[in-house]
């Protein structure tokens, strides 16, 4: 379901024809998300690159929610300069990096960066959640059933570590679960 929304706003993007519905996996409803979609841009000149970073993916996913295209578009590339100047990376901003590059159909990039989280963290459920929404806007079922299987052979010790993030994307996790107990034999 998420991939098909990507791939929704992809096509969107590539025809310019009405916006669809934004992909529920980057969460805009998340804590520290106070950037609306409309309006001018804020001046983000004098914020640390995490913050330049942040504020970006935020209203990216707000623009994306009330189907503002343009404003995906225009700041996408923004948000993933930004993310290039950060000093460090953690699997949150990882996340949202592939998300950017999910909805705007660069699956390449996206499962780079799931293969980078599984790499640092192994079993973390943004990896094979990532992995599955590139899977599926490859149309390639073999790996979003791959996908599917090592994201429920994790979960159980995922998230009795409760990590933050998780928390902070419960809806998004909780969606893919569901998605991948309907198609799990």
């Amino acid at each position: 379901m998420c991939a098909l929304l990507v791939g929704a706003i992809v096509y969107k993007v590539a025809s310019d024809q009405p916006a669809p519905r934004i992909p529920s996996m980057a969460n805009p409803g998340a804590a520290g998300n106070e950037v609306g979609a409309a309006g001018p841009a804020p001046d983000i000149t004098q914020l640390s690159p995490r913050e330049r970073f942040d504020r970006l993916f935020n209203r990216i996913m707000n623009a994306a929610q009330a189907q503002d295209t343009a404003q995906v578009v225009r700041f996408t590339p923004m948000a993933l300069g930004a993310y290039a100047q950060l000093d460090s990376f953690d699997t949150d901003a990882r996340y949202h990096a592939a998300v950017l590059h999910l909805q705007s159909g660069n699956a390449d990039a996206a499962w780079a960066l799931a293969d980078t989280i599984l790499a640092e963290s192994p079993g973390h459920l943004f990896g094979y959640l990532v992995r599955g929404n590139a899977a599926q806007l490859r149309n390639d079922q073999a790996g979003l059933a791959r996908a599917r299987r090592d994201f429920l052979a994790h979960f159980p010790a995922e998230t009795s570590a409760r990590r933050p993030e998780y928390a902070e994307h419960a809806p998004v996790i909780d969606e893919f679960k569901r998605e991948a107990d309907g198609q799990t034999p």
